[in-house]
Parts: C-alpha cells; structure tokens; sequence
C-alpha cells in the first residue's frame, strides 16, 4: 500500500468523515458531476454514517451552466470553500476557453496542501495547465487526450478510463467517474461497501484502472486517412467471420502492400495484428459481460478452436480466459452489504427567481456550443 493509501486507510479507520470538493467549470457536463457526486450519497446511506461530504463550487460563487443547458447554484466560491480533503475539477466541452487564471493559481494552491487533486471528463486539462500533472499517469476523455499531451509533454497521457497515481486522480468522462469514485472508496473503506453501492445502482462490473477507453480511429487520424478508417471500419464490421488481407484491401481500392504500408505508418502494426487485437477487445468485453461459453466466445470472434483463442489471449492479454471469467465470477460471489431502506432525498432548493428558458432553447444552445468543438461530428452513427 502506497503511502497516500496508508493515509487514506488512516482517516477511515478513525471514521472521518471526508471533505469532497468539485470545481465546476463553464460547459462541464452533468453525467460526470453525477456519476461522481452519487457514489458518495449512496456510501453515506448504505453505511448509516457521514462518510463523505461534498461541496460544489465556482470561480465566483455565481451560478455556472452546464453544457446542456441546466444551471447549478454552487456551495460557494473558491475563496470561501471549506478545508478539503479532496478536489477534483469538472470539466466539459470548450475546456481551452472554460478556465481563467485565478483557477488556475488557486489549483496550484490547493496542490501545496497535499490534498488529493483529481479531475474528470476534460478537467484533467486544467491540472495539467496548473502543472499539476507533471511526471503523474493521467486519463482524459478521449477528445482531449492528443491536445493535452501536445501542449504538456511532461504529462504522461493515458487511454485508460481512469488512473490514480499517488495524490492525483484522473479520469475520462460520461460514467467513468462512478468507477473511479467506487474505487477511492473501495480504498477507503473497503470492497464490501463498494460492492453494495454496485447493487444499489445496478452496476454489473466496476471497471478498474486495467480498462482502456476505446479512442475513435476517426479521432486518431482526422481525414487524411480514409482508406485506413475504412479499413478498420470493416475489420470491426466483421469479427466473427474475418475479411482475408487481399480481399480487405481490394475492397478499400488498394494493393495489400498499400495497405500494410498504411497499417505500418499510421498503426505502428500489421493489418493482421490489428485486426487480432479487435478480435481479442471483443473476446475481452464478452467474458466480462456476457456468460458466453469461452467455446461460443471463441468462435463468435473468430478464432477456429477454443485452444487457439487460449494461446492468444494470454499472449497478448496475458492471462488465460479461464482465470479473467473465473476472477469476474468469483468477484460476483464475495459478501456484500445488505442494501438499507432507501432515506427521504432531502428537497432541492427552490429559487424565487425562474429561468425563462425553454427546453429547445437550451437544447439549441448546447448544439451551438457543442458545434465549437474541433472533434464534432467525430462519432459516426452510420
């Protein structure tokens, strides 16, 4: 256990309730304020104790909009924020222009308290500008990953959905932030009370620090390589009943030379290696989320016999797909805690003044903010 851990297992073994703070900036997104705040309400409810507490706050204290267009009203300002135990930034879409400097210098003053520092969706930007990333792992929502690590060499930049190193925790956006807080609290105050906060929210798995965010091919290489996102877009397409290399490469217009060159520049790997790689991603997800035979999974990705499935799996995965299903089951199977009859929430505050907006007016105004972006429209649906 590292030291930062030893302090942590500390002050839950003398039941200190712990102090939570989230910045929030311009256009943070609502789904990862959530997914980070709720864990904690559920670990006080199940517990019967005070475990954590958690305070909003804005640069100003003023009220802040989220990027779909619902205004919160903060605990408080950033000068008037109480002792923390905890900081973590909350981010959104336009991080670059979402930030001032008084953040940023406040941020640098919390760091000197050595209090853990953590930042979710695109708030990892924002430690990163405050040089509080520097020589750390960090995780960002895959939109920002490229930037941030142009613009912060010294950040050691990630595609793992979240990472806590030492006292800085990080972590991309939308849900990830519940598997994130569900293991500082893990840390905190042990698997059991995690486990129970899993069952109350219908969590099947809590990802860990071991599970990657899948970054868009589209976002990787932008438009200067279709016939390469083509490629893998019908790689992806057909997993289960895999595309010979000639007949990939004549269905994207080029020779197979061509295309091994593209995979070789772009990919740093041969088409067949990648195309491996997909097929044992999709092995990875069904064992994980699925009770698919490891036979059925074997030939629903591709692979002619179960012992050949085995032999690359623990190759590059590097362990046996028995031991990753057996680990997930016995997890299943540890106690949890008997769920607790669900408190009363206490009532939202109501404010004497209402906003005059309509629901399509916010709307409309998060598809205009959104439109800013330089990675929209980087999601195909097609």
């Amino acid at each position: 256990m590292s030291e930062f851990s030893s302090s942590c297992h500390a002050s839950a073994v003398k039941n200190k309730s712990r102090n939570i703070g989230f910045l929030l900036l311009d256009n943070f997104t609502m789904i990862a304020l959530a997914s980070a705040v709720e864990p904690l309400r559920m670990a006080n409810q199940l517990s019967g104790r005070e475990l954590y507490n958690w305070h909003t706050l804005t640069e100003d204290g003023a009220e802040v909009m989220a990027s779909d267009g619902i205004r919160i009203t903060p605990d408080s300002s950033i000068a008037d924020a109480p002792p923390l135990d905890t900081l973590i930034v909350v981010g959104g879409v336009n991080i670059t222009r979402s930030f001032s400097r008084r953040q940023v210098s406040w941020l640098q003053s919390m760091a000197r308290k050595h209090i853990l520092i953590g930042g979710v969706c695109t708030g990892p930007y924002l430690l990163a500008e405050a040089g509080l990333l520097d020589g750390y792992d960090c995780s960002a929502h895959w939109e920002c990953i490229a930037s941030l690590q142009e613009a912060f060499p010294k950040v050691r930049c990630t595609n793992h959905l979240f990472v806590i190193d030492r006292d800085r925790m990080t972590s991309s956006g939308g849900t990830v932030p519940l598997d994130m807080m569900l293991n500082m609290i893990k840390r905190d105050f042990g698997y059991q009370l995690t486990a129970g906060i899993s069952e109350m929210f219908i969590c099947d798995r809590v990802r860990n620090e071991s599970d990657y965010q899948r970054i868009p091919l589209r976002h990787v290489l932008g438009t200067t390589q279709p016939k390469l996102v083509e490629a893998v877009s019908l790689m992806e397409s057909n997993i289960e009943e895999a595309i010979e290399l000639d007949e990939l490469a004549g269905y994207v217009g080029l020779s197979r030379r061509q295309l091994e060159r593209l995979f070789q520049k772009y990919l740093q790997c041969s088409p067949s290696k990648y195309y491996l790689k997909l097929r044992l991603f999709r092995a990875r997800q069904l064992l994980k989320q699925t009770s698919m035979s490891i036979i059925e999974i074997a030939a629903a990705c591709g692979f002619v016999s179960t012992p050949h499935f085995s032999k690359c799996y623990r190759e590059h995965i590097g362990i046996p797909p028995r031991e990753e299903r057996s680990g997930m089951r016995s997890q299943e199977r540890s106690q949890t805690v008997t769920p607790l009859v669900t408190t009363a929430l206490p009532g939202l505050n109501q404010k004497g003044e209402q906003l005059q907006r309509s629901n399509s007016e916010l709307a409309l105004r998060a598809l205009s903010e959104a439109q800013f972006e330089p990675t929209y429209g980087s999601v195909s649906l097609q």
